[in-house]
């Protein structure tokens, strides 16, 4: 209106380190993300089951995504920041200075990927010790969570063990570099290192497997200050860091996620009025998130503790504040699906065909699913071919990493339509997993009438349209598709104090 002074819009920056990229969104007050870019990360695989990272490589390329978005935007309008970033294990010296996490002493490789299962018989031997911090893990640790690793570096890199000073998880590395302050989140101790929000961390467990050192100076190495998400951190953002990232100095730092959990945040708050679902006007207790990737996540809170056997928490306040998660979870879901497309021998025909259409390979497979499929509706198509699909083990609800992947059903065919057929038939194994992990936790006391799902495989159609007809509940995609990054953003928007709750 004439004469009414206009609000000026307020910013909040969204980081988003995953397995093979960083990425980085501008998103405004109402949730939008005005920009948005991307940048690959290097990964590299040593040997079988080992992946590893660069910390230096991957604070590079946050710099230069935020740089990116932020660029041309009056500076003074960005109020807060807020990181997510995959669970992985980040290993630096008393100085800070990355220290190797491999045997060639290659010391910028200082990143244990989440997806390394190097510690296999580590979580075997802590599993075998039944110690009481592992019910809120669903009764068993997963290889893909810190105390195995950490005892894996201690047996196998003495060297290295002898020099270190911290050991972060990804994302409060990250608010570390930003704010120069080792605070943890909440969220990454209670999901992956066993720390109880009423008890903090149980001496008697770090004993027990071996790890004693990590108890002295008050658990200095692992985290003795720890915050909520959303938290504001230190004084916020350092001269340097600011520098860095193209950003003002002393913007609000916030407390940091799980790249999972940040994009269950960032869709389980959806607003789904008008379009008659079962979980409009009920609490947000019966939702499940579901964050597709590389692997996927199965992200249900609930107002009371629920231990649910082969699904991770119960784990109070991990992602949305007052809550209790759980968290089920695939290791291979995205890097399944490519694995089986890509190694097949009529891939280069599929290429070739896709390239030639303008289309990607999933949008071409698509289509020739639906040219092949006569009659009966697409999911028919296989009635004669099932694919096991845990390839890299099962994480929930089995807890088994020695499981491995099959496929029942194949035929001398070689074409295009038995590649299209194998690609439907994984992508149905990976719904019905989620079938089984959700009867778990429905069955433990959990009501889930709702699947809301994000990551990029909720870009696939025939993703989504799988896992609602498979496990017979609805599926929401929310309008925003960069889920995680609203999420990471959400975090900058209540550490900036704007906002006064993550709710």
């Amino acid at each position: 209106m004439p004469g009414e002074k206009q609000t000026a819009v307020k910013y909040y920056v969204g980081v988003d380190v995953g397995s093979a990229s960083v990425r980085a969104a501008l998103v405004d007050g109402f949730g939008t993300v005005v920009a948005h870019a991307e940048q690959p990360i290097q990964v590299w695989e040593p040997q079988p089951d080992h992946y590893e990272q660069s910390s230096a490589d991957i604070w590079a390329a946050c710099c230069s995504v935020t740089k990116e978005v932020v660029r041309g935007v009056d500076a003074s309008l960005i109020r807060g920041l807020g990181f997510d970033g995959t669970c992985s294990l980040v290993v630096v010296d008393k100085q800070f200075q990355p220290l190797a996490v491999n045997s060639e002493g290659q010391n910028h490789r200082n990143v244990i990927m989440w997806m390394d299962h190097r510690a296999a018989s580590q979580v075997e031997r802590i599993n075998a010790t039944q110690h009481g911090v592992l019910n809120y893990v669903g009764g068993a640790m997963s290889v893909e969570m810190q105390p195995p690793k950490l005892l894996w570096i201690k047996e196998n890199l003495p060297e290295s063990w002898e020099r270190v000073g911290y050991f972060f998880d990804l994302p409060d590395f990250l608010s570390w570099k930003a704010t120069g302050v080792t605070a943890r989140s909440l969220c990454t101790v209670v999901c992956k290192w066993t720390y109880t929000s009423d008890r903090g961390w149980d001496d008697s467990f770090w004993k027990m497997i071996g790890l004693e050192d990590m108890v002295k100076d008050k658990y200095e190495k692992i985290g003795n200050h720890v915050l909520s998400p959303g938290e504001a951190v230190g004084e916020g953002l350092t001269p340097d860091a600011a520098h860095d990232l193209g950003l003002p100095a002393g913007i609000a730092v916030a407390a940091s996620l799980i790249d999972a959990h940040a994009g269950g945040l960032g869709v389980i708050g959806a607003d789904v009025k008008g379009h008659n679902l079962p979980c409009e006007n009920q609490p947000i207790t019966s939702r499940v998130a579901m964050i597709c990737g590389t692997s996927s996540c199965h992200m249900g809170v609930s107002e009371t503790p629920i231990f649910v056997p082969g699904v991770w928490g119960p784990y109070f306040s991990a992602m949305v504040p007052g809550l209790w998660l759980n968290e089920g979870g695939q290791s291979a879901t995205g890097k399944l699906i490519d694995h089986v497309v890509r190694g097949h021998v009529a891939f280069p025909e599929l290429e070739a065909k896709a390239a030639a259409s303008a289309h990607s390979i999933y949008t071409y497979l698509n289509s020739h699913l639906d040219l092949i499929k006569k009659s009966l509706p697409v999911g028919f198509l296989t009635v004669d071919l099932h694919v096991w699909p845990d390839f890299h083990g099962n994480r929930s609800p089995l807890t088994d990493l020695t499981l491995k992947g099959m496929v029942v059903g194949l035929t001398l065919s070689r074409g295009l339509d038995e590649l299209a057929l194998i690609y439907l038939a994984t992508i149905q194994a990976i719904a019905l997993g989620t079938r089984h992990i959700l009867e778990a936790m429905q069955a433990a006391g959990h009501d889930i009438t709702t699947l809301f799902l994000c990551g990029g495989l909720s870009k696939n159609p025939l993703f989504v349209q799988m896992h609602a007809d498979i496990t017979g509940k609805p599926v929401v995609l929310s309008k925003e598709v960069e889920s995680v990054l609203v999420g990471a953003a959400i975090l900058g928007a209540c550490a900036s104090g704007d906002f006064a709750s993550i709710q």
